[in-house]
């Protein structure tokens, strides 16, 4: 059960995350394993949704009830990733520091070049939205809400690195 949840939970936000441009996430071959594998968890939670439908729809209210105790408390959930994150580092330290290379590496190429790192991760944006449009229109129906609501409230939300190039 545990193991499902972890599953739907890397499922779920990982696909937010990278569509933020984080650090460490290309469209080169250089992540290629991450993504099979992700995709892999993808087709054995399917699977076992197919199995044990009443399950997979526990895990799904469980993850929902989730995203709204971290859309109340997001410092909480801040709080406890980094937590999370600090005990994996502890069992294998060695990933640890091979991943704060990576990302520094990424971050340091994007300094470099960041129009490369935005058509990147557009790039990355349209391959899910092909692959799940509804999930897409979601993604892109919650960006539209957060940027009215930054306009009509600027104090409600941080401050932005300064315009785009194609904004300018």
């Amino acid at each position: 059960m545990t193991t499902l949840l972890a599953i739907l939970w890397s499922f779920c936000f990982g696909a937010v995350a990278s569509a933020q441009g984080l650090p460490g996430a290309t469209v080169s071959g250089q992540n290629e394993g991450a993504h099979v594998d992700r995709e892999a968890m993808k087709r054995r939670m399917e699977e076992r949704c197919k199995q044990d439908p009443q399950q997979c729809e526990e895990m799904k209210k469980k993850m929902q009830a989730r995203r709204e105790q971290c859309k109340a408390d997001p410092q909480k959930c801040r709080e406890e990733m980094r937590a999370r994150h600090e005990a994996r580092c502890k069992a294998n330290p060695q990933r640890c520091e091979e991943m704060k290379a990576k990302m520094k590496a990424r971050r340091e190429q994007c300094q470099a070049d960041p129009q490369k790192c935005r058509d990147e991760m557009r790039a990355r944006f349209e391959e899910r939205c092909k692959r799940d449009p509804q999930r897409c229109e979601e993604m892109k129906a919650r960006r539209q809400a957060r940027q009215a609501e930054c306009k009509a409230d600027p104090a409600k939300c941080p401050p932005a690195h300064g315009p785009r190039p194609e904004t300018r």
